[in-house]
This record gives C-alpha cells, sequence and structure tokens, in this order.
C-alpha cells in the first residue's frame, strides 16, 4: 500500500504536458517520466532531448512509436496519434499549440479502403498501399508544422538582423566611434549565434535525407498498418524471411547466412522494422525544408561577408591614419632637431668669449650663420619628405 508522502513525491516528479490528439483537441496533462516511457516507448535517454530543463542541441529522430523533435523552442513527442509538447507553460509554446489544434483539427486524414471502395465507404485507419490518401500521415502533419515553426522564427530572426545590420556597417564605414564598434559587435554576435543554431538543423535535416533507415524508423502510421495487415497484400515490400522447413541442408543455411551478412547497413536495419516503406512523401517533405534552410544560411553567409569585408575597410582606414599619424611623428622630430640645431648655433654665437670667428666682419658671421641653419632645415626637410614617400 503505497503511503500518502509517496504519492506527494510521485506527483511531485509528473511534469506538465500540452497534449495534441490527432482530432484537433488540446490539453494539459501532469505525465511523469516513468509514464511518459510507457506512452511513448521511449528511453529515459531520448526524452532528455525534450527535457526544458536540460541544453540539448536540436534533434529530429525516430523511434519504434514515436518521433522526438527538439528544434529552437520546440520541445515535441510526436506518436501517431498525438503530439506531447513539452515545457507547456512557455509564452512561446502557446503558439505552436494554438497552431497545432488548428492545423491538425482543419486537417484529419481520410482513406479510402481498398475492401470498402466499391461501397462507396470512407474509412479514417490506417490502410495499405492500395489505399487512396488525401493529407499525409499524422506525424508528417506535425512534423511539417514543427519544422516550419522553426524555420519561421529562424527567418524572422534573419530579417529583423538584416534590417539592423547593413545601415549599422553603412554607419560605421563614414563614423568611426566607440558607439557604432559596440553595435557591430553585438550584431555579430547574434549573427554567429544564428548561424550556429541554423547550421545545426541544416546538419540534422541532412543527415535524415542520407539514412534512409531513419526516415524508416518515422513512418509510425504505417508501423501500425504493417502490424495490423501483417501477412495480406499491403503497400510494402517485404523481405523474403530464411525458409523455416528442415528440407534445408546446413550448407544452403550457411550461405543464406553469408549472404546476409554481405547487405549493406540500410537493408539489415530495414529487416530489422520489418518493411521497407516508401519515403518519397518524407523525403520531400525534408527537402523542402533543408532547402529553406540553406536560403536562409545563404543571407546569413552573405551579411557575414558584408561584415568582413566591412571589417577589412575599417582596418584599411586605420592603417592610413596611423600611418598619418607616423608621418606626423617624424616630421615633428625633424622640426626639433632642426629647431635644437639653431638653439645650438645661436648659443655659441652668444657666447661672451674671444674665438677667431669674432674676428671677422659682424654682418658676415650672422649671415654664414643663417645660411648654415637655413640650409641644415631643407635638407633636414627634403630627407623627412623622402622617407615618408611623399
Amino acid at each position: 500500500m503505497k503511503t500518502p508522502g509517496r504519492r506527494i513525491t510521485a506527483a511531485a516528479t509528473a511534469h506538465e504536458w500540452a497534449v495534441v490528439t490527432i482530432e484537433g483537441k488540446s490539453c494539459i496533462e501532469g505525465i511523469a517520466k516513468q509514464g511518459l516511457v510507457q506512452r511513448t516507448g521511449l528511453s529515459t535517454r531520448d526524452l532528455r532531448a525534450v527535457d526544458p530543463g536540460l541544453s540539448y542541441p536540436s534533434s529530429i529522430f525516430g523511434r519504434e512509436r514515436a518521433i522526438v523533435v527538439n528544434l529552437e523552442h520546440i520541445k515535441a513527442i510526436i506518436t501517431a496519434s498525438e503530439v506531447l509538447l513539452s515545457n507547456s507553460r512557455d509564452p512561446l509554446v502557446e503558439p505552436v499549440r494554438r497552431e497545432l489544434e488548428s492545423r491538425l483539427a482543419g486537417g484529419t486524414q481520410k482513406l479510402l479502403s481498398p475492401n470498402n471502395a466499391q461501397g462507396g465507404q470512407e474509412s479514417t485507419n490506417d490502410v495499405p498501399r492500395g489505399a487512396t490518401t488525401k493529407a499525409l500521415p499524422f506525424e508528417f502533419r506535425a512534423l511539417e508544422l514543427c519544422l516550419e515553426l522553426a524555420s519561421k522564427r529562424l527567418e524572422m530572426e534573419t530579417l529583423a538582423l538584416e534590417k539592423e545590420a547593413y545601415p549599422a556597417l553603412d554607419e560605421l564605414t563614414h563614423n568611426v566611434s566607440t558607439l557604432n564598434l559596440e553595435r557591430v559587435r553585438q550584431i555579430k554576435s547574434r549573427l554567429v549565434g544564428i548561424s550556429s543554431r541554423l547550421q545545426k538543423i541544416r546538419d540534422e535535416l541532412e543527415h535524415l535525407l542520407d539514412d534512409d533507415v531513419d526516415m524508416a524508423f518515422m513512418h509510425l502510421s504505417e508501423k501500425l498498418m504493417y502490424q495490423a495487415y501483417v501477412g495480406q497484400s499491403s503497400r510494402f515490400d517485404f523481405y523474403k524471411q530464411p525458409s523455416q522447413s528442415n528440407e534445408g541442408s546446413d550448407r544452403d543455411h550457411e550461405e543464406e547466412d553469408a549472404l546476409q551478412e554481405e547487405k549493406d547497413d540500410e537493408n539489415e536495419n530495414e529487416t530489422v522494422i520489418g518493411f521497407r516503406p516508401n519515403l518519397d512523401e518524407l523525403e520531400m517533405l525534408l527537402e523542402a525544408y533543408f532547402v529553406q534552410s540553406e536560403g536562409i544560411l545563404n543571407k546569413l553567409t552573405t551579411l557575414r561577408e558584408y561584415v568582413d569585408d566591412t571589417e577589412d575597410y575599417i582596418n584599411i582606414m586605420l592603417d592610413d591614419k596611423q600611418n598619418q599619424l607616423l608621418q606626423m611623428g617624424v616630421m615633428l622630430s625633424t622640426a626639433t632637431m632642426i629647431l635644437s640645431l639653431g638653439i645650438t648655433i645661436v648659443g655659441l654665437l652668444g657666447m661672451n668669449i674671444h674665438i677667431p670667428l669674432f674676428d671677422v666682419s659682424p654682418s658676415l658671421s650672422f649671415w654664414e650663420a643663417t645660411g648654415g641653419v637655413i640650409g641644415a632645415v631643407w635638407v633636414s626637410i627634403s630627407l623627412s619628405w623622402l622617407t615618408t614617400g611623399r
């Protein structure tokens, strides 16, 4: 018998999740981690990706009964019949929940089964390949919405950054000040942050597109179809299982095992899940958002190049200013040396001692001294201009 204290502890470990069903209805449920594991079939390690208290990189991966989505502010678990949103009290998650409600309520999948097509009856159950679909499976529609909202948020941040960055960079080229440099530094920091977040999403989509097995695991509805219609004609291409008859020899079994081991990793993993689904729908969906992420990333790359070009231009301007200051320093040093030379000559001529120089005519001594000082000044100025390249 459970004590009240244990019941309180169990309730305290439950976290609130926003649950959106396939009909577009939503509610807030308190679900403990163990209950979530039983409900979705995920491991506790997989649940860390959607834990709001942990900083986990963007990721999308499929498991036997659920798809885990961690994109920006969206941390969701998608099953074949519902979507569970983590951190339901977050203001950024509320628009996601409302959008899921409106999209899923207006896009419930309807299928026409071959068995009841002659009777004209419509079925909302999942059926094999012979069925006619009017919409994507539920898990794909939910995944598409998560990708759309995450891409839209990054695109809005990119557009806002572009509107702020280009005028700031142009202002910096005309007026290099501490305020403008600080603005550009903040813009570059935001640019690096958005680029890294977008690059992670792009890499995750590229990884999924390159791995057919991961995409196959994300066909949750088709897995349920396979389990429900196993043994009947379906839309899947089944792998032939080894014969269970006792007529085969041990050598035949060994050859079959050797051939099975030589298959590539894709076929091996597809044999594990038991069917080979049609990946075209999911592949087109992922490719669309992969191209969109590439386009946003190109905008950020262009902005980064503009920032780098502006930095190069500013460095050239600063180098020119530094050269001018160095030239001014050389000129001042030359003027100081010439002035010191004149002061030395005047000091020598002003001494109250008798030297042979004083025996000549005073006017001659004056002009000789003056000519010597002027000549020294001219030579010094010429040398300074030659050394500075002017």
